[in-house]
């Protein structure tokens, strides 16, 4: 029963009408700690039409910044859970730049835990919020532009290669 609801999701997100709402919940979950990447379904949208580029940052940008506050909330309300992490050098960082280290929320395995340690030291929210957009913004844009410029027949070969892997295995 799991598997055929996962199915159907996969499914549903993979749906071209659905593109961006697609983008929208990925982006928003693999800003929250659930260890997922959004670069591929925001690459995969635009790549399969290239119109939705700003679009598809756009929405990406804005799901992952939503995840990221909701980061920042669960670090607001967590405190009893980072008590023992108060004395590591995170903490001391973050006092000491505020609210522009969430600059640094794109930058994969540190970029969602620096928002809920935001939130856990009450860094102002509104200001958090914006630098996390940036953040996450320039990573979108600076991710997209560069994969749009591999070659085609690497992506078919890639593609190739993994099918040929995973028909082995499965």
């Amino acid at each position: 029963m799991i598997e055929s609801a996962v199915l159907w999701l996969l499914k549903l997100l993979a749906a071209p009408t659905v593109g961006l709402s697609s983008v929208f919940v990925i982006a928003f979950v693999s800003a929250t700690l659930v260890p997922l990447g959004s670069e591929p379904a925001v690459f995969a949208v635009i790549k399969a039409n290239p119109a939705m580029f700003w679009p598809a940052i756009l929405v990406a940008t804005l799901g992952n910044t939503l995840g990221g506050a909701l980061d920042y909330f669960i670090g607001y309300r967590a405190k009893v859970a980072f008590a023992k992490e108060r004395k590591s050098r995170w903490f001391a960082w973050l006092a000491r730049y505020g609210a522009k280290t969430m600059l640094l929320s794109w930058v994969p395995g540190i970029g969602d835990p620096l928002c809920t340690l935001g939130g856990w030291l009450h860094l102002p929210f509104w200001p958090s919020l914006g630098y996390m957009a940036i953040g996450k913004f320039m990573r979108y844009l600076t991710m997209t532009t560069a994969l749009l410029y591999v070659p085609d027949s690497f992506w078919k070969g890639l593609g190739a290669t993994l099918s040929n892997f995973w028909h082995m295995f499965f």
